[in-house]
């Protein structure tokens, strides 16, 4: 940047900038701006944010903060940042390593990605002779939601238990890689021996679910359930049943950070509004979100909807600490990482704490939060307000706005049939799972009744069948279980 200054001023602008060291508010490369100049061009800080759109958890701090410009309206404007002059940079990609090349390479300030990715980022700028912060999570779950494994829809697989001798896919060193070796773990099987894991790309292992190249394929948010949305993968198993916590997050270069701390409280306040606003519209901005990833709306809405799969969250909850020296135990195991991590040192939770002040909400409030979503509707088909939430079924019909919820399976199942004879097609159906509460594609859960006909849904056929055992009831699938209702 070249600072134009008249004769008379020279002199008094040497003076200032060596009192005052420059404007703090300057660009990475250390650029001095004086402020005391009139005619001094405005200084240039730059705001590069690496996203990843597909990875919707990681749409409150990317692409829904770049949509709707809200990182504009928090940008710092007086004082120090008077005369400054953003240039916001956005850049798409479809993991979390070549996001991390891109920071450590200094081309990129701010990124979101996964526990593991995140660590492998802190490493690779420690190789660099840097230092990376881990500033917020975006959304995740204490259990482990989220990730997932599936297999081709007629497979006649339904247990992991099942899968021993096959070959499973995996991006490797990501938060489901973690998952899928604690799962081997637990079935006290050995790499190589009793299972083969190879590393697939979601965009790789779609095709080769289609075409039973491979027995079952584990991965994040949000191909699991977007396979088996696709029609081709049906999931066995949620990251739930692992009660293994997992989460997306915010990262940014610790020397950015430390030079624009503002911008950084900046960019936090604008992803808590982005978290505001898919909570207050849930269907309005899941079906943003589709527009601008291909990922349809009904998938968004499953993770990020009212008793949603997994939790918009922003603070750094113990479970989350917790993930993130998982992520560095594994990659340990996996040769990414020598293990010396100090993850408090990495974790910083001073910028989200400033957020939170600044947009007036009470951060240990929301640290002792761990409800989902929460669900404020009446039932669609009484007028009533729902009250309990353990038998959720929600409907959403082509053409309409909102998306109907229900008190009960069977409130939900008998409009079903109403809404069906009037000749309006059904975008999709969501049911809650009754031991582990996760949401559910209705059409890929089994049911199952106890003796007074109580309907309860479940995500794999083996507890239902339990369950329906221990009542005196059956096991229905999607079609049949509508037939019990008159």
């Amino acid at each position: 940047m070249h600072i134009i200054h008249s004769k008379k001023t020279i002199l008094s602008t040497l003076t200032t900038l060596a009192l005052l060291g420059g404007l703090q508010g300057c660009d990475r490369q250390g650029t001095a701006q004086d402020q005391t100049s009139t005619n001094a061009k405005s200084e240039t800080v730059r705001v590069a944010i690496g996203t990843q759109d597909t990875t919707i958890n990681c749409a409150t701090g990317g692409l829904l903060i770049r949509e709707l410009n809200l990182l504009d309206k928090y940008l710092p404007k007086e004082g120090q940042y008077k005369n400054v002059k953003y240039d916001i940079q956005w850049k798409n990609f479809t993991s979390g390593a070549p996001l991390t090349s891109e920071m450590v390479a200094d081309r990129l300030d701010i990124g979101a990605m996964a526990d593991f990715p995140a660590v492998n980022n802190l490493v690779a700028f420690q190789k660099a002779g840097k230092q990376s912060l881990f500033l917020n999570p975006l959304s995740g779950s204490p259990t482990g939601s989220g990730n997932a494994i599936v297999v081709p829809k007629d497979s006649k697989i339904n247990s992991i238990a099942e899968l021993k001798g096959q070959t499973i896919s995996v991006p490797f060193a990501s938060t489901a890689h973690g998952l899928l070796l604690r799962v081997v773990k637990e079935q006290g099987w050995e790499l190589d021996k009793d299972i083969k894991i190879i590393a697939q790309a979601p965009e790789v292992a779609g095709p080769a679910l289609k075409s039973n190249k491979i027995a079952a394929h584990a991965d994040f948010v949000p191909f699991g359930e977007l396979f088996a949305y696709q029609g081709f993968a049906r999931k066995i198993y949620d990251g739930a049943q692992s009660k293994a916590p997992t989460f997306h997050g915010s990262i940014v270069a610790k020397d950015y950070a430390e030079k624009h701390p503002e911008v950084i409280k900046a960019y936090l306040q604008a992803t808590i509004e982005a978290d505001q606003l898919i909570q207050k519209e849930p269907e309005k901005y899941s079906q943003l979100i589709a527009d601008k990833t291909g990922i349809p709306a009904e998938v968004v809405y499953l993770f990020h909807g009212p008793l949603g799969l997994q939790n918009r969250d922003l603070t750094w909850k113990p479970e989350y600490r917790q993930a993130t020296q998982t992520a560095v135990d594994t990659l340990k195991i996996l040769g990414k990482n020598d293990g010396k991590i100090d993850v408090n040192s990495f974790i910083s939770d001073q910028y989200i704490k400033e957020a939170f002040v600044a947009s007036k909400l009470d951060y240990s409030q929301a640290l002792k939060n761990y409800g989902k979503s929460p669900l404020v509707a009446k039932d669609a088909l009484t007028g009533q307000p729902i009250q309990t939430f353990k038998h959720v079924t929600q409907i959403w019909v082509n053409g309409e706005d909102k998306v109907r919820s229900y008190e009960t399976a069977e409130h939900a199942f008998k409009d079903l049939k109403q809404i069906e004879q009037t000749g309006k097609k059904i975008r999709v159906v969501y049911s809650q799972d009754f031991q582990s509460d996760i949401k559910l594609l209705s059409n890929l859960a089994w049911f199952a009744t106890n003796q007074t006909g109580q309907i309860q849904a479940f995500l794999l056929k083996d507890d239902a069948a339990q369950w329906a055992k221990a009542q005196g009831g059956k096991v229905y699938d999607f079609k049949s279980v509508q037939q019990l209702v008159k």
